[in-house]
């Protein structure tokens, strides 16, 4: 089986790691007997990476008439790269899977959280925002409607197939039979390595960022919770400009920066648990990490976490709302007893499926 993943950009030699759960599944892929290209609409020249051949537009054009794929697979397929490709190639793929993990089929305004005040807001900017959503919606329904017999849909969770119904809002015959749902994979160092529960604790709580303001990370709250429990140390980690504008808890610690996988592992074995509310997501990622892990987690309830945990060990849930309703240390000493590594976001469990999926269509590519 021999497939093109399609992606808006991808890691890179240069040390880029945009779109690295791309990067996973196509090693695992790969691994599994399966041929893999990619193009990526950023890059400028060709390069492999992985044992993979990484195309630039300019040079697929060239030799498209030279190569026979049985699948294309479209990442967070948008209107203006992978929509046009999909219309000018379409005669050169036997099935086009689209891969959908947030915003390219929601409506943002509407969906994430308002932003904090101190984020400088264009009103212009977002009715054009509004806009080009409510046309990217049609653009799909059109295309779907057209050529749903040769399309597939997969889904990071049941909360993103719902969202996608309701916002693109096709005919529910264009789904039926060709819809999926498979969750995100966790990184390879969070399979391997497991939450030292034995080893002195720093904090009682950490929450990691990559951007703090970002109202749907809640930070905020983070920071309430704090003030609220002065007998309790957190640390919280991320970059930007969120403690600017307000006062920080005395108990919070703050380390502007940025982690990569060996300096998140050596930081959440610092603390007892991790604390991770969020007003709005698909998934959950690194959260899925953490539980993989072995960590205690503490997060929102909302109802996308309650479909992704749920089902898994030493994960609590809090309300964002009613800070008065919960007291943090009983949650984390309930769900501590329970806690340790869960393989439902290994590789062997969300990658199988996907190969199998694709093996399946591949196989049925006429139905």
């Amino acid at each position: 089986m021999k497939v093109l993943v399609v992606v808006t950009d991808y890691p890179n030699l240069q040390g880029g790691l945009a779109l690295a759960y791309v990067r996973t599944r196509n090693v695992y892929y790969k691994e599994r007997g399966m041929e893999v290209e990619v193009l990526n609409f950023s890059a400028n020249e060709d390069y492999s990476i992985d044992g993979i051949h990484v195309f630039c537009l300019k040079n697929f054009d060239k030799i498209i008439n030279e190569n026979k794929y049985d699948l294309l697979i479209c990442h967070a397929p948008n209107i203006r790269n992978h929509y046009f490709f999909i219309e000018k190639y379409d005669c050169y793929f036997k099935k086009i899977i689209l891969f959908f993990h947030g915003h390219e089929v929601l409506k943002v305004n509407k969906v994430y959280s308002v932003p904090y005040p101190f984020v400088k807001r264009n009103k212009l900017l977002e009715n054009v925002r509004d806009l080009y959503d409510e046309c990217k919606f049609f653009v799909w329904r059109r295309y779907i409607e057209k050529n749903y017999k040769k399309l597939a849909f997969v889904f990071v969770s049941r909360w993103m197939k719902e969202e996608f119904l309701y916002w693109v809002h096709p005919s529910i015959k264009c789904l039926e039979g060709r819809n999926f749902v498979t969750y995100n994979c966790v990184g390879s160092m969070f399979e391997k390595g497991e939450y030292d529960v034995s080893s002195q604790k720093q904090y009682d709580f950490v929450t990691i960022r990559a951007n703090l303001d970002g109202s749907k990370y809640c930070v905020d709250i983070v920071n309430e919770l704090a003030k609220r429990n002065p007998d309790l140390s957190f640390l919280l980690i991320g970059k930007g400009e969120f403690f600017k504008y307000y006062e920080k808890a005395d108990n919070l610690t703050w380390l502007d920066c940025r982690l990569n996988h060996e300096e998140m592992i050596a930081i959440l074995n610092s603390a007892k648990c991790a604390l991770m509310p969020t007003r709005t997501d698909a998934q959950g990622v690194m959260m899925c990490e953490m539980v993989a892990f072995g960590m205690p987690l503490i997060t929102s309830d909302i109802p996308v976490y309650h479909e992704v945990f749920d089902n898994v060990d030493g994960v609590g849930f809090i309300s964002n709302e009613e800070l008065d309703s919960f007291c943090l240390k009983d949650i984390y000493e309930n769900i501590k007893k329970s806690a340790g590594k869960s393989d439902r976001y290994f590789m062997k469990n969300t990658g199988e499926h996907e190969v199998i999926i694709l093996s399946n269509l591949c196989i049925n590519v006429n139905k």
